[in-house]
């Protein structure tokens, strides 16, 4: 998301993640508004929707796009609208990890502004609407055909695989509540996750990960380095804490989630969690 903005030749502002959520602290946006903001760009992270109303009567107070961040929030809801729905414009990943994903790197953007769409298909063509006419200094990030295909296939499925994440989701929030020092993830009210992961936080969580691997799951790590942290933009916020963020990223942890486990599986994955936190 912040070298998409890079990219733009625009600056990322940041703003601390809600320590309930994960995703964007919504009480902290518009004191970061400045008279050189021009959009909002929220994450529906791990395929938990933002919660939205808010945001768009913000940006509309401010003049500012809102664009979503729905890489991995394929179907997602809040309230009665669909994530892609709910700012001017969203960028979905097909990336083959994703909850929708192709067989090789893909993606989209939506937006119901005729203009808009115009544009972006016009950087993802060279800058051009009729070869060789370059009107704009665009790449080349069109959707390989086979792609669509392997995704047109894929969608009619992408319900019932949503279905099964939420069974599995919900397995280990029954069985894992109470857990010792285990924080499991929230959901905004109002909103419908489509669990592209289901990501618990442990303050030994580099213990529980090497214990839960030698009983034969296994945990992954996702985003463990905060964005104003890493090389690329470690000078530029040099000085600056975000908190919140950096407390989720020293003790995140992903377990295992997706339509190819049972819910067995999940029963017997979330067993394993629950005995391994209570030791350590």
């Amino acid at each position: 998301t912040w070298l998409a903005v890079a990219m733009a030749g625009a600056t990322p502002m940041p703003v601390d993640a809600d320590p309930a959520t994960m995703n964007i602290d919504l009480s902290l946006v518009e004191a970061a508004i400045t008279p050189r903001t021009r959009a909002i760009m929220p994450v529906h992270l791990y395929g938990a929707p933002v919660a939205f109303a808010g945001l768009r009567a913000l940006a509309d107070k401010h003049g500012l796009m809102l664009i979503e961040d729905a890489a991995q929030a394929h179907g997602g809801r809040d309230g009665d609208r669909t994530v892609g729905n709910l700012g001017h414009a969203a960028g979905f990943s097909f990336y083959p990890g994703k909850n929708l994903g192709a067989f090789g790197d893909a993606g989209a953007v939506v937006t119901n502004d005729a203009d808009l769409a115009d544009a972006v298909r016009m950087l993802g063509n060279y800058g051009a609407k009729v070869k060789y006419h370059h009107d704009s200094a665009g790449g080349n990030s069109r959707l390989d055909p086979l792609q669509a295909a392997f995704l047109s296939v894929k969608m009619k499925h992408l319900d019932a695989w949503t279905q099964q994440r939420r069974a599995i989701a919900a397995i280990y929030s029954a069985r894992l509540a109470g857990s010792n020092d285990l924080r499991l993830p929230q959901i905004a009210a109002g909103t419908e996750p489509v669990w592209h992961l289901y990501v618990v936080r442990h303050p030994a969580r580099d213990a529980l990960q090497k214990a839960l691997a030698a009983r034969g799951v296994p945990a992954a790590l996702h985003y463990p380095i905060a964005n104003h942290q890493s090389g690329a933009f470690a000078a530029q916020f040099a000085g600056q804490s975000f908190p919140v963020t950096e407390e989720i990223c020293a003790t995140c942890l992903s377990l295992p989630i997706g339509p190819h486990l049972s819910l067995s599986d999940a029963e017997e994955i979330a067993g394993i969690v629950r005995d391994v936190a209570a030791g350590l």
